[in-house]
């Protein structure tokens, strides 16, 4: 989201914030620092370490210490092994809050290098393993997620958008192959299944099902129709194998723009899982 309004900042800010976590990079107090930007993380407890990582992205407005204040989350990822990355937006201009700059054509921060310098940061730093590594966030931080997958799919493990897809006009065309677990709220209003304008029609959310059209055509699949429907609770999915190194995991969950309870737990579950459509 590049602007929400008062309702939809307080939306994002109860899904991201919940009750303490302290800003780290390792022994230190404050956020890591590297040439582009900084970053927060929290580690698994010692013996735990895997080389494994999931870099979480804010929504707009947030910061990584606001992600890392999902206490709920952030254990359940370090519980199995996983170290938390939290990195941090920039604000576009002095009258916004911070975020990323995902949209062709916007002038700021070159968030591929950004995230590259980070990994290589996080690799000699705390011995992540970037093959080991997920790329995920919420709301503009779920559409950064798509768009760097878009341009530059090499640079993580897989991605594992929350709550944003594309803006329209969206990419006519990404690179690939990727791994790409995204979940959505079926009451989400804030960024809606079909999308909607922002600021006076300047901006337009794109409609998420188009994207996950651009990305089955990117990734090769041989069919629109998923191979497997099926539901978990309250929560529907889908799935498309579509080759080696090549699927697309798809949830609705009933509620608004918002992490899912149990987030955690299925993103790392499908990652882990021995072959596609397991």
């Amino acid at each position: 989201m590049e602007r929400l309004g008062a309702a939809g900042l307080a939306f994002v800010a109860t899904a991201l914030i919940g009750s303490s976590a302290e800003a780290a990079c390792g022994d230190q107090a404050e956020a890591c620092k590297i040439a582009s930007g900084d970053y927060e993380v929290v580690l698994p407890d010692t013996g735990t370490e895997t080389g494994a990582a999931v870099v979480f992205l804010h929504g707009y407005g947030g910061t990584g210490n606001g992600v890392l204040k999902n206490t709920g989350m952030v254990n359940a990822l370090t519980d199995r092994g996983y170290v938390v990355i939290a990195p941090n937006g920039l604000r576009r201009a002095a009258n916004r809050g911070p975020s990323w700059n995902f949209f062709p054509g916007w002038e700021g921060r070159d968030e591929v290098a950004y995230f590259q310098e980070l990994l290589a940061d996080a690799a000699e730093r705390f011995d992540v393993d970037p093959d080991q590594t997920i790329m995920a966030g919420f709301s503009a931080g779920a559409f950064m997620v798509n768009y760097l997958a878009c341009q530059a799919p090499e640079t993580f493990a897989a991605y594992a958008p929350v709550a944003g897809g594309f803006w329209r006009p969206q990419p006519e065309a990404c690179a690939g192959p990727i791994r790409l677990h995204h979940t959505h709220g079926w009451t989400d209003t804030v960024v809606p299944l079909e999308g909607r304008y922002l600021r006076g029609r300047t901006w337009q959310q794109g409609d998420i099902y188009a994207g996950l059209e651009l990305w089955r055509d990117t990734l090769g699949c041989e069919t629109h129709a998923p191979g497997r429907a099926w539901s978990n609770g309250e929560n529907l999915l889908r799935h498309w194998n579509c080759g080696e190194g090549a699927e697309i995991s798809f949830t609705i969950h009933p509620g608004g723009h918002s992490i899912p309870k149990g987030w955690a737990e299925e993103v790392t579950t499908w990652f882990e899982k021995a072959a596609p459509g397991q």
